[in-house]
């Protein structure tokens, strides 16, 4: 037995260490195997599937480029719409210069076109009742498209959850939006708006001469203000560095939105993602250290929680205190994250709606004159503004909602379809995003008649239009419309009532989204003290 051991082929013997090499190198080839497959199928025959799925139903848009999707041509548009010369004064055709993309797809391929956001087809939904239908998700095949770590560098609250957590923090934050709840908040707004107009009074002077002013700075102050009394108890001054983190975190943001559909592209260490994280840690620092302070001075009885802040971190308490366990209740991260939500939504969308609503009503000085007259009117002599006149306040109502479908602040939304789905005659497999251009809905002259890009107050005097989604619609709402629109109203009835307005020559008429719909080069305004 020995001997045959001993005289066995070099190859026999060292077989096994052979046999182990060999898995070496297999192994990471292997990997390296089913890597590139996964990659070929997300890059390409998804991409290529997905879209032969859609085409086959009569859709027609852009062809698709291999990972980049539309983002080049994207980029493209939106250089040849800043750089065409600004808007003509009282034009509010906004459409092609805000959404060039989507705006050239639906021209050359019709209105429910495709386009591509990297490897993923994008749909454009405009017919009104379907995109009720999404925004309703009756049938539970929609999902909400949030952008992963991008959004939450933003904010991360309420309106970017899904599922059970979407459930229970709507459950937790509705409360302190009820109106009972609003309504007791109005003294802060009310003293917000006085600030802002001594302020101006001051600019201004006795002398009756006309003083230009940009509002755009001015109307993000005073909401930022707002938002730091009513909902978080503190002075602006206070809030003020939360603000300025947030407007550079937002600008940010939209340097490299167009490169979100690369994997792993916010983990690189580049400048502009280093410096968003800097800015997310600051901002998280300083929120954890005011709910701490809240939440000892809410259980020692010490304070009230007449603000937002206070009240969901009252409601907050009572979840866990109902017996359901920590699992009933936000964890501090998750208050954290509604309060980033409370800034960045409370202040951002109330001054973008405030800043068109000045420059509009420049545009259109008679309808500048009839609100004034509807303010005076309700609120005769020094009376501040409280709930009961704002509700009656219809011709500021009316021009709020015009001036929200003309300049609607969140230009589109996305949904994915997670599970094939029927939706207006065209099945859409999983995978799909479909993009509901609210802006475009509400210019759309099929829905809204050839005056579409023409402000007409009227319109809405006999209510709101089943194609108006300036807040969404369905179960996702947005929860804090009736705290902006009481907001908004309040500042317009106090700024109206204390001064005329018209545009400045040096004005430039150019409506450009940066998340939300911005004027590009501010909104420069003259003031004149009325008497």
């Amino acid at each position: 037995m020995a001997t045959s051991v001993i005289g066995s082929s070099p190859g026999e013997a060292t077989s096994p260490w052979k046999a182990h090499q060999l898995l070496l190198v297999l192994l990471p080839c292997a990997v390296l195997a089913w890597g590139a497959a996964r990659a070929l199928e997300w890059a390409w025959l998804r991409p290529r599937r997905l879209g032969r799925a859609l085409r086959s139903q009569g859709l027609r848009g852009t062809e698709y480029r291999p990972l980049a999707g539309d983002a080049p041509l994207a980029e493209r548009l939106s250089r040849e719409a800043r750089s065409r010369p600004p808007m003509p004064l009282g034009c509010h055709d906004v459409v092609p210069r805000a959404m060039p993309l989507l705006h050239h797809a639906m021209k050359e391929h019709g209105k429910t076109s495709i386009t591509w956001y990297g490897p993923v087809p994008r749909v454009t939904i405009t017919e009104p009742e379907l995109v009720r239908q999404v925004l309703s998700n009756k049938f539970g095949h929609f999902e909400k498209v949030g952008f992963g770590q991008l959004q939450r560098l933003l904010h991360n609250g309420v309106s970017s959850h899904e599922g059970e957590k979407w459930a229970k923090h709507r459950r937790i934050i509705t409360p302190a939006f009820h109106l009972e709840k609003l309504k007791r908040m109005l003294p802060a707004f009310a003293a917000c708006c006085e600030d802002l107009v001594s302020r101006w009074e001051g600019l201004v002077g006795d002398d009756g001469q006309l003083r230009e002013i940009d509002v755009w700075p001015e109307m993000q102050r005073l909401t930022g203000d707002v938002i730091s009394r009513a909902a978080f108890g503190s002075s602006y001054l206070e809030g003020r560095r939360i603000f300025q983190l947030q407007g550079e975190q937002v600008q940010l943001a939209m340097t490299v939105a167009n490169k979100l559909h690369v994997p792993g592209y916010l983990l690189l260490p580049t400048r502009i993602n280093r410096r968003m994280k800097q800015i997310a840690a600051e901002i998280e620092g300083i929120l954890r250290g005011i709910i701490a302070k809240r939440e000892n001075a809410l259980r020692t009885g010490k304070e009230t929680s007449d603000d937002l802040l206070g009240l969901l971190l009252e409601s907050n308490m009572a979840r866990f205190g109902g017996g359901g366990g920590s699992s009933s209740g936000m964890s501090t991260d998750d208050v954290i994250g509604e309060c980033k939500l409370f800034y960045f939504a409370g202040m951002e969308t109330t001054s973008v709606l405030l800043t068109w609503t000045m420059v509009v009503l420049c545009m259109h000085p008679e309808w500048q004159d009839r609100a004034r007259e509807e303010v005076l009117r309700v609120f005769s002599g020094a009376r501040t503004p409280d709930y009961d006149g704002i509700s009656r306040l219809k011709i500021a109502t009316m021009v709020l909602h015009e001036v929200l479908r003309l300049y609607t602040p969140l230009p589109a939304v996305h949904r994915r379809t997670y599970k094939p789905m029927e939706l207006g005659g065209v099945r859409y497999p999983a995978g799909v995003m479909l993009t509901l251009p609210l802006l475009c809905v509400h210019h759309d002259r099929d829905v809204w008649g050839a005056d579409a890009d023409e402000f007409r107050p009227e319109r809405f005097a006999e209510g709101i239009s089943r194609a108006f989604f300036p807040f969404g619609g369905g179960p996702r709402t947005c929860i804090g419309q009736n705290f902006a629109l009481l907001e908004a109203k309040m500042g317009l009835a106090m700024i109206l009532r204390s001064f005329a307005l018209e545009l400045s020559p040096s004005y430039s008429h150019a409506p450009f989204p940066v998340t939300l719909l911005q004027p590009e080069h501010g909104a420069q305004v003259k003031l004149r003290r009325l008497p």
